[in-house]
């Protein structure tokens, strides 16, 4: 008895509707097809068992169909017969396996041939597989050919990594990308072919077949091949599945999961020593852990994910989702995901995956050991929803609705000064403080200045001036010349002269007195405080000096100049 043929060879597609997956390529060859213009070489590229070499064939059968160029075969002639699922093969399309053939004496011997015509068929095509594996001497040697090939000749390139194919063979040719199968359209096909084969499969099985499939068809097939090899009277299980292919048994991560949830450290541990015991990989399970909480992720941000097919999942793993993700909060959930993702990138490489898993989970159970804003998010969750369990506290009294504004505290009022920071009033007046000379970085005052006893009687008339003012019908005592001497001084300000006053009308000044008289050197005369008031004029009997000329300042007696920087040279 003969052994029947593998999945992906017997279901092999033979015309571009049969193609899965693939419409952004499919149509475009077809509309090619069908308007006759179908360049002379292309480039098919994607992951494997995408469906490359497989198009590959049936562009080739459609170029070679006696009623092509057709974008669907006949699949009644001598052609479209030989190029079928289980057919011998067409002696004028010429598969080569680049892997193995790629070197420049291969391209060589291609070039020699492919000159002759074809022999029964319309054109004569080269299918390259694995295109990547030519060398660049290889395609050297077939650039004149691909650039300007006979009219009977086409070429089809098919490869993994089209990065490798040097750029000179891209640029002459036509490149069709090929992607991954979405999983949904995988599970739909995968059913179709269940119920062809007549095997009964569970909807919870479909899922993992397709996660091992990985998006690849023929990888896909190739699996559900061997469960269904392995299959029994009731048909693929979901227990089936899971052993066969190595995957978590759900019930270990609902275990796991619901720990996790109750913050229960012994159950948690107890599943990690059930997967060690039962030999499973700790990988593995950390991948699968992973994939457990990506769901409740969506789940918790999209609560009907598993109705609108957002996940893959049976309907009753949909309502378990629904449930558990009810138990954690969002940031719980999140910051558990990223310590087992961070957790399974140094998985790989270590000779400890045990440890490091127990570590991976013993951080999710305690956020209080995270300080980071994860940690802190964690443990607010976590009081949300025990406050949410035991029950909010009462709401407070009503206040009433016009309540009067509490009154303003009057600004207090600016403390006294202090009596150890109250400076003495000067005895010949305010002067200006003494300047500051920088030379470098350092800092020196100038010397004080010696003031003789002229200085300080003409300081006084100044601040007389000022003090008293001409609140006085007499001249200050300090204004008269010093004891003993023949010729009274008499100020400027008390003067005979003619000044406009600022109060009023011009008032002649007092006359000078003749005699001198004695004064003591200091100002014993009380000072004036009188004011005038706002828009009263003063009297205009009473005397208004006019105002003190600038007096001229006296130069330094010390001077101090700045260095020079760059003193000139001698």
């Amino acid at each position: 008895m003969e052994s029947p043929l593998a999945l992906y060879r017997r279901y092999r597609p033979e015309t571009f509707s049969e193609v899965i997956g693939q419409d952004h390529v499919t149509a475009p060859l077809r509309a090619a097809l069908a308007n006759n213009r179908v360049n002379h070489a292309y480039l098919f590229s994607g992951p494997r068992g995408c469906g490359k070499t497989t198009s590959a064939r049936i562009l080739a059968r459609a170029l070679n169909c006696e009623q092509g160029p057709i974008a669907d075969p006949c699949g009644e002639c001598d052609s479209c017969r030989d190029l079928a699922r289980g057919g011998p093969g067409s002696i004028d399309v010429i598969e080569i396996d680049a892997a193995s053939h790629g070197g420049v004496d291969d391209a060589r011997d291609l070039r020699e041939k492919a000159f002759f015509a074809p022999v029964r068929s319309r054109y004569k095509i080269y299918i390259i597989d694995e295109a990547h594996m030519v060398s660049p001497q290889g395609f050297n040697a077939l650039l004149k050919l691909v650039e300007e090939p006979p009219p009977h000749l086409r070429f089809i390139f098919a490869t993994t990594e089209p990065d490798k194919v040097i750029g000179t063979i891209r640029s002459r040719t036509h490149h069709y990308p090929f992607r991954l199968i979405p999983p949904r359209l995988l599970s739909s096909y995968l059913s179709e072919l269940c119920e062809k084969e007549g095997v009964a499969i569970e909807p919870a099985a479909i899922p993992l077949v397709v996660r091992a499939g990985g998006g690849s068809a023929r990888d896909t097939l190739s699996v559900l091949d061997q469960l269904l090899g392995g299959a029994g009277p009731e048909g693929v299980t979901h227990a089936l599945a899971t052993g066969l292919l190595g995957y978590t048994p759900d019930s270990l991560l609902d275990e796991v999961v619901d720990a996790f949830a109750a913050g229960d450290g012994a159950s948690v541990f107890g599943v990690v020593d059930k997967v060690i015991e039962t030999g499973q990989d700790p990988r593995r399970f950390t991948e699968d852990l992973l994939r457990r909480l990506r769901d409740l992720v969506i789940v918790a941000a999209v609560p009907d994910a598993p109705a609108t097919g957002l996940i893959d999942v049976s309907e009753d793993a949909g309502e378990r989702l629904v449930a558990q993700a009810a138990r954690f909060g969002a940031a719980d959930l999140t910051r558990a995901a990223d310590l087992v993702a961070a957790g399974l990138t140094e998985m790989r490489g270590a000779t400890a995956p045990r440890l490091l898993l127990e570590l991976i989970c013993a951080r999710v159970l305690l956020p209080a050991a995270d300080h980071g804003t994860d940690g802190l998010a964690a443990r607010l969750d976590r009081l949300e929803r025990r406050m949410s369990v035991t029950g909010t506290p009462a709401p407070a009294a009503a206040q009433p609705a016009h309540q009067p504004a509490p009154a303003r505290p009057a600004p207090a009022a600016p403390p006294p000064p202090s009596p150890s920071r109250t400076r003495r009033p000067s005895r010949w007046g305010s002067r200006p403080p003494r300047p500051e000379v920088r030379l470098g970085t350092r800092r020196r005052l100038r010397p004080p200045v010696r003031r003789s006893r002229r200085h300080r009687v003409a300081a006084c008339r100044w601040s007389r001036s000022v003090a008293c003012g001409p609140t006085s019908s007499t001249p200050p005592s300090c204004a008269a010349g010093s004891p003993g001497s023949t010729s009274p001084r008499t100020p400027r300000s008390w003067r005979s002269t003619s000044a406009p006053s600022p109060w009023g009308s011009p008032t002649p000044g007092p006359a000078t007195p003749s005699t001198a008289t004695a004064a003591p050197r200091s100002c014993a005369r009380p000072r004036s405080t009188w004011s005038a008031p706002t828009g009263a004029s003063r009297p205009s009997s009473t005397p208004v000096p006019p105002p003190t000329p600038a007096r001229r300042p006296r130069p330094d007696p010390h001077p101090v100049t700045r260095p020079r920087r760059n003193p000139p040279p001698p």
